[in-house]
Order: C-alpha cells, then structure tokens, then sequence
C-alpha cells in the first residue's frame, strides 16, 4: 500500500461494503487513494434472493459463503478496490445468522454455528485486525456503530472488534509480533441521514410504491436505523460514482434483486444511494462544506 492516504473499512459480510460505503470507496480508488476492505465472514447464513441459486442457503446444500466470495471479488472489482482481505483469512470466522425481533431490528437467531463470529473471542478477532492495521498503516477506519446499524449480531460484533483493534493497534508495547504500532487519527461509523431517509420514503410513497422500506412510515418514529443529522459529521458526495456503486451491488446477485424498483435505478434510488453519510468517533473534524459536513473522511489530515 503506497498511497499516502490509506482507509480501512470493516464489515460483516459480503455485500455491506457496497451499500455502506461503495461510492465512497470507488471515490477514493479513483483518486488513488488507498481503500482497504476487511470482511468479518462470508455470509454463509445469508438469504438468497435468487431462485434458481436457492439450493447454496446454508439449510439447504449450502456453498453460499464460497459462492459470495466470487460475488465480492467481482464488485471490488468493479469499484476499483484492489485490497480485499478476510478477517483471519476467508472461513475463519463464521456467519452468526439472525431472526427479526418484533420490534423491526435483528437479533441473534435461536441457532448460532460453534465457530460463528458472533462467539468468537474478542481480542483474538481483534488481533487479526490488528494486523491489518498496523500493516496497511491507515489514517481513516470506518465500521458500524454499537448497533450495527440494525441490530445484526455479526455487525454488532464487527463493531466491537474494530474499536477494540484500533486501540491495540496503538498501543506501543501491545503483541509486537503483529506490527509496528499505529494509531488511527479518525474513526467513522457507518450513518443513516434521517433527513434523507423520511425524505426518500416520503417520494417513495408519493410515486406509489409501498413495498421498499415497508411499514415504514415517513413521518413517524425511525427506530435506531437512522441517525439525526446534527450528529453527522461527514457527507461524501458520491454522485459521480453511483452508478458504479449501483452496478457492483448487483454483483452481489444473491443478495440482491436486481429488478426490484430500489435497484433498478430510479432516480430516487440514485439518490439515495449518491451521498454516503458518516458519524466521527475519534479525531477532529476538518473544514466542511456548505452543510456544515466534512465533505472528506480525510479532512484535516
């Protein structure tokens, strides 16, 4: 990694990458800078969205997980994300599954897999991001917030290991066999504008279409999937990369439907995917733009 501004992102499966962060990755890869994706598992668990490759559900044949591993090759390669790297190599931690709770929001399933990521030791998944980043040496690391933006365990546990990897990684006397010491000068977690999402529903629901974001109501309570705009820190402009973004999420074939009216790419759908939105943990905020937001997860350094 010999660009002088480098990212890490951290993320649960296959997939989260591009609906998170895809147009900001591609922004960066673009501009040479050095974008670095970590994904905790391979989703085994995930559902599949494609009749015809329902046979790799992990209750089924399985295969989901090796089959996935293709689907994220492909769309880095469409971003033009050339450092991909599992979380202690690709299987080494397992998809946790989920069940939906009454309340909208994931929790963990009644089945968890033993090897499952959601049970793995913390320091020890910890270390292995340790490694990455003492390696790839980044100024920015991005991952979820403490709820994994909605409540999947593997998220949850994505999180912890990344703000727990982030302070090791700094500290000087800590497993010198995994690396110089390095400290991270900015974290990010992954955001929700809530002004952006009402907004979107709210043309959604105006257009006719009840079916994406379903029971969600525009003008009513948002639960913790979204984040009060106060509390944003950073606004990338990802306008010029979302139809790229747009075109690798549907590498992820399994997981997505492709001909869904979301996905197809109406113009709401660029929309909301155009701006990616992200909330500043640690370090200090740099010059913003019009809004008030960072227009760059590097602002300041």
């Amino acid at each position: 990694m010999t660009a002088d501004q480098r990212a890490v992102f951290v993320h649960a499966h296959p997939d989260d990458e591009t609906i998170n962060n895809g147009a900001t990755m591609a922004l960066y890869a673009a501009q040479g800078r050095g974008v670095t994706l970590v994904t905790c598992t391979a989703g085994e668990m995930g559902e599949v969205l494609v009749p015809e490759l329902a046979h790799l559900a992990y209750d089924k044949d399985g295969g989901l997980g090796e089959h996935r591993r293709g689907e994220i090759a492909a769309a880095m390669a469409h971003l033009g994300v050339t450092d991909h790297r599992w979380l202690g190599g690709f299987g080494r931690f397992h998809d946790s599954g989920m069940a939906w709770h009454a309340d909208g929001h994931a929790v963990a399933g009644e089945f968890v897999p033993d090897n499952a990521f959601w049970n793995a030791d913390l320091t020890e998944a910890a270390d292995e991001l340790v490694t990455v980043i003492r390696d790839v040496r980044p100024q920015v690391l991005v991952t979820y917030n403490e709820f994994g933006g909605y409540g999947h365990p593997d998220h949850i546990q994505a999180h912890r290991v990344a703000m727990y990897a982030a302070v090791l990684a700094a500290a000087p006397t800590y497993k010198l066999h995994l690396g110089e010491s390095h400290d991270v000068a900015k974290i990010y977690w992954c955001a929700m504008s809530e002004s952006r999402m009402r907004d979107s529903i709210r043309q959604l629901r105006e257009a006719g279409d009840t079916s994406t974001f379903e029971g969600m109501d525009p003008d009513g309570e948002m639960g913790p999937f979204v984040t009060p705009d106060d509390l944003i820190a950073a606004r990338v402009d990802g306008t010029e990369f979302v139809h790229t973004k747009m075109d690798a999420l549907k590498l992820h074939r399994t997981q997505v439907d492709a001909d869904g009216p979301f996905f197809a790419g109406a113009e709401s759908g660029h929309a909301f995917w155009g701006d990616e939105f992200y909330v500043l943990v640690k370090g200090e905020r740099g010059p913003v733009g019009e809004d008030g937001k960072e227009t760059d997860l590097f602002a300041g350094l």
